[in-house]
C-alpha cells in the first residue's frame, strides 16, 4: 500500500473520532467544538498530502483514486449530518449536495464502463475546497446564523455549478 493511500485511510479513521467530539459538543462552542474543528482541519489537509505524493512520488493507484474522493464526500457529509441534526444545516441542502455526489458518481461510472475517465475538474476542487473551510468556519464560529446561512449558499452554489459542469462538459457518455 502506498504512503498516499495510507494517508487517506487515516482520513477515513479520523471520521469516527470527529462525529463522537461533535456529538459530545451539542453544537455549541468550547471544547469539544473546537477538538472537532482541529480534527476536521487535519483530516481536510491530508487530502492535499496525499494527492500531492500520489503525483509527485508516482503513487497514483486505482484504489487511491477510488478511496479519496470518498473519504472527502464521507468527512464533508458527516459534519453536514451533524449540522443537520443541530437544525443549523437544512435538511434540503444536504439533499442537494447528496444528490449532486450521487449523480456525478453514476456519470463517472458510465464514462468509466465505455472506457472513458472523467478526471476531477477545476470546479469540483473549488466544491470540495470552498465546502471544507465553509464547514471550518460553522465549527469556529458556532450559533452565527447569517453566517451559517452564507456558509450554506456558498456549498450549494458551488456544489450546483460543479456538478452541472460535469454534466454540460461529459453529457456525451450519456447518450454514446
Amino acid at each position: 500500500m502506498t504512503t498516499a493511500s495510507k494517508i487517506t485511510l487515516a482520513r477515513v479513521a479520523m471520521i469516527p473520532a470527529f462525529m463522537a467530539t461533535m456529538y459530545l459538543s451539542r453544537g455549541a462552542a468550547g471544547m469539544w467544538m473546537y477538538l472537532s474543528l482541529a480534527i476536521f482541519i487535519i483530516a481536510s489537509l491530508t487530502d492535499f498530502v496525499d494527492g500531492y505524493i500520489a503525483r509527485h512520488y508516482n503513487q497514483t493507484t486505482d484504489f487511491g483514486k477510488f478511496l479519496d474522493p470518498l473519504a472527502d464526500k464521507l468527512l464533508t457529509i458527516a459534519a453536514m449530518a451533524m449540522f443537520c441534526e443541530w437544525g443549523v444545516f437544512p435538511a434540503w441542502a444536504l439533499m442537494v449536495i447528496l444528490t449532486r455526489e450521487f449523480a456525478v458518481s453514476g456519470l463517472r461510472m458510465v464514462a468509466s464502463q465505455k472506457g472513458n475517465v472523467i478526471a476531477a475538474g477545476w470546479s469540483g476542487k473549488v466544491k470540495t475546497a470552498s465546502t471544507m473551510v465553509g464547514l471550518c468556519i460553522m465549527m469556529a464560529l458556532p450559533g452565527i446564523v447569517w453566517l451559517s446561512w452564507a456558509v450554506i449558499a456558498v456549498i450549494v452554489g458551488t456544489t450546483i455549478y460543479s456538478g452541472v459542469e460535469y454534466f454540460v462538459q461529459n453529457w456525451k457518455c450519456l447518450w454514446d
